[in-house]
């Protein structure tokens, strides 16, 4: 049955081959069932109840992708906007954890029209590539910095702002370990690097009295904390005009670029053939939407399913098996309650330094490309806000290629967004 409701023998593979990419995937991005709650935990949400949230959004999600797309794809929420709900939507702005689920809500419904209509691919096409990657060069950073503070190694100073912390403490310590280890174990090809350097530390911490063991397995705890807890119409201000259209961007720009890379090294997108993109996309908004009920940040599709489709996943058996494996991590609600700050520190910072790369395909002999894009990567991380980094480098984009001339260069999706910045800064600046 699986052999023909997946076609297996269509895209050359088998139920093994499948299932052990499957296990490959899941082994390389299963730290998010860890440290999504740390982050959103922040928020007042209940640390339990958002683990629960985030194994059955990585689980819907996926599953949803197996069978309605049949891609090779895990699908979990998503490092940044995570980050952007917590620190920024919540912390910095002051709206409730609850208004920043409707946000979710509300771009996930957005992101569903947007791919049905076809206006994603146009939204997609219309985006500078250099923007592109300063976005996800900025997301970067801000985790960086996160992840810096949550470990004790970057701290506030009067004098200049940010400085050094007490690099012998105890977190800073656990953090740094915890980073080399991660490193270490990625460059030596070991699947499951980042998740097994957030164990190590934690079972560390355990052991020289710094944290307290509560068990490796029970039933799963209460969603009722987080289920169905979202505020649409508290959403609908107009201060979060601007936060639902970052949410909409990373989420299109993210999806996409991941779906299309995966799909490519899996061999899914040929030239000139029909594909299976548009109901990759479709599944994607939808776990949004679904996500934002359970209680969960944006759910997208993650870049480390390029390990399974290296170890050979072709088709949708492979996001089934994943989709399994986090309904299975359930159980694992003790462990997730013990795993420290100081352990998730280290894999935001290493997932921090691995979106850099994007860096690369900026077009810096061109300043009109260069100079938006450093600025988008710089204000994220320095304003501690996703928001004000694509601001930043919308409108800054927009008046450069003006002032020298470079009109045609401007498309219409790109002048859009800069606009409604605009008139956010402006007239909303609240």
């Amino acid at each position: 049955m699986l052999q023909s409701y997946f076609r297996l023998d269509e895209h050359g593979t088998s139920v093994r081959t499948e299932i052990l990419a499957g296990l490959t995937t899941f082994l390389t991005m299963s730290y998010i069932i860890f440290v999504n709650p740390e982050i959103l935990a922040g928020t007042g949400m209940d640390k339990s109840a958002v683990f629960v949230a985030t194994c059955l959004a990585a689980a819907l999600g996926t599953l949803i992708m197996a069978f309605v797309a049949n891609w090779p794809i895990g699908m979990a929420p998503g490092m940044g906007l995570n980050a952007f709900f917590a620190f920024t939507v919540v912390g910095a702005m002051g709206y409730s954890w609850q208004q920043a689920l409707g946000a979710v809500f509300i771009s996930g419904a957005i992101f569903v029209v947007l791919t049905v209509t076809g206006i994603r691919k146009w939204l997609v096409e219309g985006i500078p590539h250099s923007l592109r990657s300063a976005i996800a060069a900025g997301i970067g950073l801000f985790l960086a910095i996160i992840a810096l503070g949550s470990a004790g190694i970057v701290v506030a100073n009067p004098a200049t702002k940010v400085g050094l912390g007490n690099l012998t403490a105890a977190p800073a310590l656990f953090a740094i370990l915890g980073f080399f280890i991660i490193a270490a174990l990625d460059t030596l090809k070991v699947r499951g690097a980042i998740l097994i350097g957030i164990l190590v530390i934690t079972v560390l911490s355990m052991v020289t009295g710094y944290n307290q063991f509560h068990g490796v397995f029970s039933a799963p705890p209460s969603l009722a904390p987080t289920f169905l807890k979202l505020d649409i119409m508290g959403a609908l201000h107009t201060g979060f005009v601007h936060v639902i259209l970052v949410f909409v961007l990373v989420e299109v720009f993210d999806a996409t670029g991941t779906m299309i890379g995966v799909a490519k090294r899996a061999g899914l997108v040929p030239e000139g053939k029909p594909n299976r993109l548009g109901r990759a996309l479709l599944s994607d908004s939808v776990a949004i939407v679904a996500g934002s009920f359970l209680g969960t940040s944006s759910t997208t599709a993650y870049i480390e399913s390029a390990s399974g489709v290296q170890a050979g996943g072709r088709t949708g058996l492979t996001a089934l098996t994943i989709g399994i494996l986090f309904l299975l991590s359930l159980f694992l609600a003790p462990l997730a309650g013990s795993v420290p700050a100081y352990a998730t520190a280290p894999a935001l910072l290493y997932v921090a330094g691995l979106m850099l790369r994007e860096l690369i395909d900026i077009e810096w002999n061109d300043v009109t490309e260069a100079a938006p894009a450093a600025l988008a990567s710089i204000i994220m991380p320095f304003t501690y806000s996703i928001a004000n980094g694509l601001a930043f480098g919308f409108i800054s984009y927009v008046v450069l290629k003006a002032v020298t001339g470079k009109f045609k260069d401007i498309h219409m999706a790109t002048l859009l967004v800069a606009v409604l910045f605009v008139i956010k800064y402006g007239f909303f600046p609240g």
